[in-house]
């Protein structure tokens, strides 16, 4: 420990260097305060992850896919010069359940008549719903005791439909439908603005995708803030009594007047709070653990799912694999699946030894696209579970019964340490997008404070 890190005073210490906490960094250094950035991992980014496999070809390991309606990532993209390409979408869509598969240019049709028809009429009523999301009263106390299991079993009766909700639910939250309520789903779809499905199947967030990586993001917002950025530095502590706010680590102790919190929520029960935080808070971080998701990637000589006319997207009950999508960038011939294994398959198939894993992947890549599937250039995969400093993905899910009792902290400062991070976001959250407006807020926050109190 250096005695200038155990005396330095900072306007604003951050703890986390993804996309939020950079975000903010850089709106209050812009601002003219001083500001230091913890981050406990060896690189900026949090969940954007940078990659390459065997053949050189980068991939991202973590977030990927970017919404048309994405203006603060896409205001990114072009602020630092970077290069989309469109999700492929093209061809014919599989579904699989009720062990077989399901075709069709739209994968939520693809079912059998009636089954595709409760689908969709179960994903409008939620649609529905989610325009007017009650916080208090007996029907958000009733939803938010309502887990999807109960509701799908409510609402759906052929065994299909409810198999392609299993799975739909394990794709975008990466938990069993059993571990969240109804008004948490209801919440977070609103928080994203709906479904946003087009014609052609594709989610309005996901029409994008960076040549490179996602992690060029947060590359970009960092490279202003080379000084202020501690990385390979985890934070232990966070003492709140006295003027200040001391952040320890390591390494030092920084004195801050307002302490910015950019981690996943479970990771802030890891830090030691003095004084302890209030219950209701503590209460949250313990129900609102991270989902579970196992990125997989397989690359071949070429893309030859396309030319036998299947778009590369799939969504199973049936297979260890949830969701696959085409993967491949257009500055290459290269084709690459890119299938994530999501909720409880994820929980068992983490502890897998890899090889293991890849052969169980390319089983089910070969079920939809036949024996040329089993056979790519190279494999690879991300057990987002067993990484150190996230301990699961895409996001922290709130447990059912959470949202009613203890939901309304979720923003809510503590003393002069405010939160910030995509499960915190008001619109968009659970995306990258989230992540960067949850830092846009958090700075408002802090500046409003700091105002009110004359700093």
């Amino acid at each position: 420990m250096t005695a200038s890190r155990a005396t330095k005073h900072y306007d604003v210490g951050i703890v986390g260097a993804g996309l939020a906490g950079l975000t903010a960094a850089r709106e209050l250094t812009d601002m003219g305060l001083e500001v230091v950035v913890l981050e406990a991992r060896e690189r900026v980014g949090g969940r954007t992850a940078a990659g390459s496999l065997s053949t050189g070809d980068e991939i991202d390991r973590g977030a990927e896919w970017i919404g048309a309606e994405h203006e603060r990532v896409l205001g990114l993209v072009e602020e630092f010069n970077l290069e989309l390409c469109e999700q492929y979408d093209s061809g014919t869509d599989r579904i699989g359940a009720i062990g077989e598969l399901f075709d069709h240019e739209n994968r939520f049709q693809a079912l059998p008549p009636e089954s595709a028809a409760e689908l969709r009429e179960a994903l409008e009523q939620i649609e529905t719903l989610r325009r007017d999301v009650p916080h208090q009263g007996p029907d958000s106390d009733k939803w938010d005791a309502t887990t999807l299991e109960s509701w799908k079993r409510e609402t759906m009766e052929t065994e299909a439909a409810r198999e392609a909700f299993d799975a739909f639910v394990r794709a975008e939250y990466t938990v069993e439908p059993s571990q969240i309520s109804l008004l948490y789903l209801l919440d977070t779809v609103d928080a994203a603005g709906g479904f946003g499905m087009n014609a052609d199947s594709v989610s309005a967030a996901e029409e994008y995708r960076l040549v490179g990586s996602t992690q060029q993001l947060a590359r970009g917002l960092a490279d202003d803030l080379v000084e202020a950025i501690r990385l390979s530095e985890p934070v232990r502590r966070i003492d709140r009594r006295g003027g200040d706010v001391t952040i320890s680590s390591d390494d030092g102790r920084y004195a801050v007047s307002d302490a910015i919190i950019a981690i996943p929520p479970p990771l802030i029960g890891r830090i030691d709070h003095e004084p302890p935080l209030p219950a209701r808070r503590q209460g949250l971080i313990q129900r609102m653990p991270m989902g579970s998701i196992i990125k997989c990637f397989a690359a071949y000589e070429e893309p030859f799912w396309r030319d036998d006319g299947y778009s590369g997207s799939v969504l199973s009950a049936d297979g260890v694999v949830t969701e696959i999508a085409d993967g491949t960038h257009s500055k290459t011939d290269r084709g690459l699946l890119v299938g994530f294994i999501a909720g409880a398959n994820a929980l068992e198939w983490g502890d897998r030894p890899t090889a293991e894993r890849r052969e169980r992947v390319l089983e089910d890549f070969s079920r939809y696209f036949g024996p040329r599937a089993n056979e790519p250039v190279t494999y690879t995969d991300e057990v987002w579970s067993k990484t150190q400093w996230s301990t699961g993905g895409y996001n922290a899910a709130m447990t059912p019964g959470t949202l009613t009792t203890c939901g309304d902290v979720l923003r809510e400062p503590v003393g002069r340490v405010h939160w910030a991070g995509s499960e915190t976001a008001l619109e968009w959250r659970g995306f990258m997008e989230g992540a960067i407006s949850s830092g846009d807020r958090v700075t408002n926050e802090v500046i409003t404070d700091r105002e009110e109190r004359g700093s």
